[in-house]
Parts: structure tokens; C-alpha cells; sequence
């Protein structure tokens, strides 16, 4: 009976393991449940965008006192003026909150492009938690940021968390990271096709037949679940307005080029802020309140500059705003988004360059009309495509900018030059600038990614994992004869050269040790006289693309690899045609994962 007792549990834990087994090889093999899975955690995300949504209406609600169904950017005026100290206050509380737990926790964090384009999709749970929560503080405070970059993080780490422990091959984890951005931006706009398109353009890299099941079922459950929480329907409400004529297109060019302008502006001008503050040497902790301060003052001007910026849109939209103010606003609400960022609160530019894109396409047609009256009809297409065209420039995701504002508005009507602007304007920022908001930060630190594409495997892909570790190291004292006689003709084809003190010194070509030619010296010759390709190596842990520029650089066909700048010691060599051949076979297998092939 003791034995029976003692057995029963390992029964039991075995049993366990084999269905835990099984349910992986499932995940593994059967595409179809990974939609499942996609779908039940689509759901979970759209769950905790909408409580996400509320906690922070209600809570800017007290802190701005905001009327009922009131929200901070759309306020007319500041209640009074000890409120404009909110942002200071709560920039405060921010640098402080994110000093301990950069103590606590030093590791920067992962954001769901990076973790795509190097680490296979992995992420953080609690590291995206915190960024997450630091989101929401910035907004609590009013800052001009939006809370988008903390529903992705939130939603592509949880999928990414769940799909850690299944073992998944690279492009599934890559795919569920992506579903999970995707659910989270479709939840927060109640916008499926745009934030599938999010998904794809901006967090996975590229468009993949055998993803948009996974994708799909992802941003349908968390829209559907977001839905059944919140009061849906369209973001914003148009008035009545005709199609236009397509002879209008040229202003739609002229705007996409614009937004272009604008949204390489923004990019720039947290840069600017950036280093504004470095020099004024206060303090990580202090910089946030700092930037509140100055915030807060601003929006004794304008309170519409506070906050992500879209719940002021429907005011534009139909009200009847002056050329001055729109001027005055437009600027105001760049110049406090990139203050924001630049001053350290946490958030994205998403929300913010709608109505920045909002507002410059209200500024175009307002300029127009001054000579052209009858213009005054296209001032709604022209603030949508603003909308899209802002938003592709700074985002780099133009298909997913085109789609969100039409599903937001809920008209189709406008879709020309819609796609117009946002395609001219991605375009020159791509050919101008180069990057997008995020790659732009990417740059900043030094990683040199842009976009989500997957380059981590060519870092993964090192010497070390390649070399071949059966290498011939010869001193290079020995003399040649003695050489010749230790390794025979067609037994070797290179050896390698080390100093007395076990250093690499060279490669030794067996041909050349072995040549008739100089029979008549091998008693004289040492290896050393032998010794090609001394400045020739690579190291353990360098990965594929730096071994194939060796390789060109040097013009060999063999390499030693070492085990460090300090020791120098050689630990395994590698071909050239090898490399070339692994690296064939690792695009071709992230190819067929991509399309699905077996």
C-alpha cells in the first residue's frame, strides 16, 4: 500500500506531462489551433483594453474634473488654473515610479517590433506590465500621447507569453506576437481591419497568407469582446457630404506631401526635445515634470493639446473653427507631443497624429478657400486624408492608416484620396527620412532595425553554432620538414598557426608546406614563413552576416574562429561555401514558414 501511495502521484504527473506533450505537438502541427488559441486570447485583450479605456476616462474624470461624458481633449477651457499643474504632478509621480523600477529591474524594454525582428517573438510579461502602467500614467497626467503603445505591448506579450512554453516554431511565436498588437489596436478603435493590417504591416513585417487566419480570429474576438463591454459604432460621425470629382485628386498629392513634411517634423522635434533637456542636466526622474510644467501652461492656451488628441476631432469635424485657431492648434498639438516624448512620459504618436493630420487638412482647404472659395465643400475629405496621411508618415503603416480611418468614420466615400495621401506621404518619408516612429527610436539607441522583419535568426546564426571544431594548430616555430612529415599530402588542407603562447598567429596552407618546389629548403624553412591571413578571423560570437563580410574583405576561402579579443585562441575554423550554404538553408526555411510550406 506505501509503494501503491508513492506511485500514484508519478502516475499522475506523467500523465500530465504526455497530455501537455501532446497539446504542443497539436499547436506544432495543427495550424487550426492556433486560431483557436488566437481567438481565445483576442478576447482577454480586448477585455483588458476596454477596462483599460474606462479606468483611465474615470480617472481623468477626478483629476481634470471633467464633466459627465466629458473628455480632456475635447475640453473648451481649463476648470481652473491649479489643474494645469496636473501634468507636473503626474510626471512627478512617473520619473520617480520609473527610476525604482529601472533599480529594480535594469532591462530595457522589449516592444513588439523589436521582439519580432530579433528575438522570435519573446517578450516580457512584466516588463511590458510596466511600460503598460507607465502608459497610463502619462495619460492620467494629460500628456500628448495616446495609450496604443501600451494596449499592443500589453496584448502582443500576453500571446507571446502563452505561446513561450508550447515550443513553437520562430514564425508562430512571430505570428501570435503580431495577433496580439493587432487584437489590442482593433479592440482600442473598434477597427479590425486596421488593426489587422497593424498586425501585419507594422508588428510582423510582412503579409503571409498562412498568418491571417491566426491574425483574424485574433482582432474579431478582442473588436467583439471590446464591443460587448463598450457602446460601439463609429468613432466619429460625419456630416452628409458627395463624392468628389477625381479632378480634386492633385490637393489629396499635394496634402500627402504635407503630412509628409509634418510627421518628419514630429519625428525630429523629440529628438530635439530630447537632447533639450539632457542639457539642462536635471535628472531622469525630474525631466516628465519638467515637461508637465511647461504642458500644463500650454494648455492654459489650448486644452485641446492634452491627451491622445482624437476626442477633439469631432468637434473639427463639425464645428466652424478660424483659420488662426486652426493654425495656432495645429502647432500647439505637435510641439506637445513631441515635448511629451522628448520630456520622458511613456505613450505613442498613434491618437496623436490623427488630429494632427486632422488639423492640417482643416488648415489646407481653409487656405484654399481664402482664393477659391467654392473649396470650402472638400474641408471633411480633406481632414480625413490628413488623418491617414499624418499617421502613415509617422507610423509607416499607410494601408493600416487608410483603413482605421475609414472604419472610424464608418464612410467609404473618400477612399481615393485617402489612399492617395497616405501612400504619398509614407513614401517620402521613407525616401527622405528613412524611418518611422518607431525605427526612428530604434535608430536613436543604436540598433540598426527597419522594421519587424526577422533579422534576429542572423544574429542567432553565429561562428560558434557553425564552426568546425577538428582544426590542426601548428606552432610557428616548427620547421617545415618535420611538418611535412607529421601531416601528409591530402590530409589536411589547411592548418593554423599559433604564437608561443597559444595565440593565433596565421593560416598555414597545406599546399604551399607541401610544394616541390621548396623541397630544397624545408630544413630551413619554419612555419612561420608559411603563414597567410594573419589579420584573417572571426569570433565565436560573431554572427553569420559579419563571418560573410570577412570572407569578402579578406578574400578566403577559410577562416579561424577564436574564442575572444583576450585569449585569442583558436577553437574551430570555418568555409566559406559552408556559410553560403547555411545561409541559403535558413532564408529558404524562414521563406517556407512564412508561406506555410511543410
Amino acid at each position: 500500500m506505501p509503494y501503491a501511495r508513492k506511485i500514484a502521484p508519478r502516475r499522475l504527473m506523467l500523465s500530465w506531462l504526455h497530455r501537455i506533450n501532446d497539446l504542443r505537438r497539436r499547436l506544432r502541427d495543427q495550424e487550426a489551433m492556433l486560431v483557436v488559441l488566437a481567438a481565445g486570447l483576442g478576447a482577454v485583450v480586448g477585455l483588458a483594453v476596454s477596462g483599460l479605456h474606462m479606468l483611465l476616462l474615470a480617472a481623468q474624470g477626478l483629476l481634470f474634473r471633467l464633466p459627465r461624458d466629458g473628455a480632456l481633449s475635447a475640453l473648451d477651457q481649463i476648470p481652473a488654473w491649479p489643474y494645469v499643474l496636473v501634468p507636473a504632478v503626474g510626471g512627478l509621480v512617473l520619473g520617480v515610479w520609473a527610476l525604482a523600477a529601472q533599480r529594480i529591474r535594469p532591462a530595457e524594454i522589449v516592444d513588439p517590433i523589436e521582439a519580432n525582428a530579433l528575438y522570435g517573438g519573446k517578450m516580457s510579461v512584466w516588463d511590458s506590465l510596466r511600460l503598460a502602467w507607465l502608459t497610463l500614467l502619462s495619460n492620467l497626467s494629460g500628456a500628448s500621447v495616446g495609450m496604443e503603445a501600451g494596449y499592443s505591448q500589453l496584448g502582443a506579450s500576453l500571446f507571446s507569453a502563452v505561446a513561450q512554453p508550447f515550443r513553437l516554431r520562430r514564425e508562430d511565436k512571430r505570428c501570435l506576437t503580431s495577433a496580439g498588437a493587432a487584437a489590442a489596436i482593433a479592440a482600442a478603435f473598434n477597427a479590425p481591419l486596421a488593426g489587422a493590417f497593424y498586425g501585419f504591416e507594422l508588428v510582423h513585417g510582412s503579409y503571409a497568407p498562412r498568418n491571417i487566419a491566426i491574425i483574424g480570429a485574433a482582432v474579431i474576438s478582442g473588436t467583439l469582446a471590446r464591443r460587448a463591454i463598450e457602446p460601439h459604432g463609429s468613432l466619429f460621425h460625419l456630416p452628409q457630404v458627395e463624392a468628389l470629382p477625381d479632378n480634386l485628386l492633385p490637393l489629396f498629392v499635394v496634402l500627402g506631401l504635407l503630412a509628409a513634411l509634418t510627421g518628419t517634423a514630429t519625428m525630429r522635434l523629440v529628438s530635439v526635445f530630447e537632447r533639450m533637456f539632457q542639457k539642462t542636466r536635471l535628472p531622469g526622474w525630474a525631466r516628465p515634470a519638467a515637461g508637465g510644467l511647461i504642458l500644463g501652461a500650454m494648455a492654459l492656451a489650448s486644452p485641446q493639446i492634452l491627451g491622445s488628441g482624437h476626442d477633439a476631432i469631432q468637434g473639427h469635424i463639425t464645428g466652424d473653427w478660424t483659420l488662426a485657431a486652426v493654425a495656432l492648434l495645429l502647432v500647439g498639438k505637435l510641439v506637445a507631443s513631441a515635448l511629451s516624448l522628448g520630456a520622458g512620459f511613456r505613450g505613442g504618436l498613434f491618437s496623436s497624429s490623427l488630429f494632427i493630420g486632422c488639423l492640417l487638412g482643416a488648415l489646407v482647404v481653409q487656405l484654399l478657400v481664402l482664393v477659391l472659395p467654392g473649396m470650402a465643400e472638400v474641408r471633411i475629405p480633406a481632414m480625413l486624408a490628413g488623418m491617414a496621411a499624418v499617421g502613415a508618415a509617422i507610423t509607416g503603416a499607410p494601408l493600416t492608416m487608410v483603413f482605421l480611418v475609414l472604419e472610424i468614420t464608418g464612410n467609404f466615400a473618400f477612399t481615393l484620396g485617402v489612399l492617395t495621401s497616405a501612400f504619398i506621404a509614407s513614401t517620402v518619408v521613407r525616401l527622405t527620412f528613412g524611418y518611422s516612429f518607431s525605427t526612428w527610436r530604434f535608430h536613436l539607441r543604436g540598433i540598426p532595425l527597419l522594421g519587424a522583419h526577422d533579422v534576429g535568426w542572423v544574429r542567432e546564426l553565429t561562428a560558434g553554432r557553425m564552426m568546425r571544431s577538428d582544426i590542426l594548430r601548428v606552432p610557428l616555430h616548427q620547421p617545415v620538414a618535420r611538418l611535412r612529415q607529421e601531416v601528409p599530402l591530402g590530409s589536411r588542407k589547411y592548418a593554423f598557426a599559433v604564437d608561443e603562447q597559444g595565440r593565433y598567429a596565421g593560416i598555414i596552407d597545406m599546399a604551399t608546406v607541401h610544394d616541390p618546389d621548396i623541397s630544397d629548403l624545408a630544413e630551413l624553412l619554419l612555419a612561420a614563413d608559411c603563414v597567410i591571413g594573419a589579420e584573417a578571423q572571426v569570433f565565436r560570437q560573431d554572427n553569420i552576416q559579419t563571418v560573410l563580410d570577412q570572407f569578402s574583405r579578406t578574400q578566403l576561402e577559410i577562416l579561424p574562429v577564436l574564442d575572444g579579443p583576450a585569449a585569442m585562441r583558436v577553437v574551430g575554423s570555418l568555409t566559406e561555401a559552408y556559410c553560403l550554404k547555411r545561409y541559403a538553408q535558413e532564408l529558404d526555411s524562414r521563406r517556407s514558414d512564412e508561406i506555410g510550406a511543410p
